[in-house]
């Protein structure tokens, strides 16, 4: 059996959460009820690589298991494009599998990095650019094999174990060890992408291209300048793509050209630093599109170019707000964030704006919903950037929306309750040798 290890450099994405862990790393998953039954009076989650941002993946003072040895390939049926594989096995992993195997397959939803494994973008329920054509990754879940803390092995699918399966896809690791799945591929006729980069000059003009192009891209998202104001509130580059067919060579397999060696100082981040990027990327672009055929790579995952890209916000980390304003009263909550951070005056150079879709998820305690979503770092200042975030809260909570709890570090318990009405049903579900620090920060406050 894996042995535990004390550590407290088990850090999220974010770098804010710094606790202490007893961390195991099972080379075979016939470990895995060794070690559940060796937990005694502790609590244990399921580590992928660790790229949810706030504290969902932290488990303090309680156990982690690293699932990335986990990663074996069960079973490829490159006919029907079913792909059953361990929960530990990394998204990158997959795509490089599919390339071995023709590449006429593809994930069908992918977030914004492929350094996740799959057993963390099921209990995620991770989203992607294509959301109001596929929906969310737990929509293309066929099965999945979940083992619980009294030893149990469960198959859980539509039609087995259906409230359980539902509680687990977007259920944040919390219903016990998601050991492998079955999923559907999307058939591709190749690894190219047609796409065009739009300069737009403000929110309203982001809500027409977004309009013109649903029908017939399948990958739509936005950069926002988010120090912007006024007429120019919501100015940015709007990206569209879609799968095509191309004569072009497959492109080399792309690993981060550059990684960043140590922290950035605190100050680098400013509202100068900020302003002259914004200014510098928003000329990038044209006002006229003009298409261009690229790797899967440029449109999906243009930051795994730089490794540990994280450590530009400095050395005190940063948080990431990401929330979803349902439809009908998105535009007007969503120009009145963008207000407020343009006024804050603060922000990064990554700012995302995005519409979903009404696909709905089979998840429990999926995050999206039919509206908008938009996604900004921030450095962590300590109070006034907890006090910036609190402002977004206030407007996300009056127009009925909800922050992901992938990205979310410090939201109070009652608007997280307030945006997941349903997680009084989610919590019948809870195995009670799971939990982390995420969860017991938003399920307190009011009896389960």
């Amino acid at each position: 059996m894996a042995a535990l290890h004390e550590r407290t450099d088990a850090l999220s994405w974010g770098r804010v959460h710094r606790f202490k862990h007893a961390l195991a790393r099972p080379a075979f998953s016939d470990e895995l009820p060794l070690l559940l039954s060796a937990r005694e009076d502790r609590t244990v989650l399921a580590r992928g690589l660790g790229r949810s941002y706030g504290d969902s993946g932290l488990n303090e003072n309680n156990i982690l298991i690293d699932m990335r040895a986990l990663d074996h390939v069960r079973e490829f049926d490159v006919v029907n494009g079913v792909l059953d594989v361990e929960a530990g096995m990394s998204l990158k992993d997959i795509l490089v599998l599919c390339a071995q195997k023709g590449g006429a397959w593809f994930l069908p939803v992918t977030p914004g990095t492929k350094f996740v494994t799959l057993g963390g973008a099921i209990a995620n329920d991770v989203h992607g650019k294509n959301h109001h054509g596929a929906g969310c990754f737990g929509n293309h879940v066929l099965s999945l094999r979940l083992l619980r803390s009294d030893g149990q092995m469960l198959t859980c699918s539509p039609k087995e174990n259906t409230d359980l399966f539902r509680a687990t896809i977007g259920g944040m690791g919390l219903t016990g060890l998601i050991v492998s799945a079955r999923m559907a591929m999307k058939a591709v006729p190749g690894p190219w992408l047609e796409s065009e980069d739009i300069r737009y000059d403000n929110l309203d003009d982001f809500y027409n291209l977004t309009a013109q192009s649903l029908a017939d891209w399948e990958y739509t998202v936005a950069w926002v300048d988010c120090l912007a104001r006024g007429a120019q509130l919501g100015r940015g580059i709007f990206s569209r793509a879609r799968h095509v067919l191309s004569t072009r060579p497959a492109p080399p397999r792309s690993e981060p050209r550059l990684a960043l060696p140590i922290s950035f100082p605190n100050f680098a981040l400013n509202r100068v630093t900020l302003a002259a990027f914004n200014a510098f990327y928003l000329r990038r672009a044209s006002r006229r599109p003009a298409r261009n055929v690229v790797p899967f790579e440029n449109v999906f995952y243009p930051l795994d170019a730089i490794g540990q890209f994280n450590l530009m916000y400095g050395r005190r980390g940063f948080y990431q707000y990401q929330c979803v304003i349902p439809s009908g009263g998105d535009r007007d909550a969503t120009r009145a964030l963008l207000a407020e951070i343009s006024d804050a005056g603060v922000g990064s150079f990554l700012a995302v704006l995005k519409t979903l879709g009404d696909k709905a998820s089979p998840g429990l305690m999926s995050f999206p919903m039919a509206g908008t979503t938009l996604a900004l770092d921030f450095a962590n200042d300590g109070a006034p950037t907890l006090s910036l975030l609190s402002r977004l809260d206030a407007i996300t909570r009056a127009a009925g929306g909800r922050v992901y709890p992938a990205k979310d570090g410090r939201v109070a318990a009652a608007d997280y309750q307030a945006g997941y009405g349903q997680w009084r049903d989610f919590v019948r579900f809870v195995d009670p040798g799971f939990s982390s620090n995420f969860w017991r920060r938003v399920s307190q406050g009011t009896a389960v």
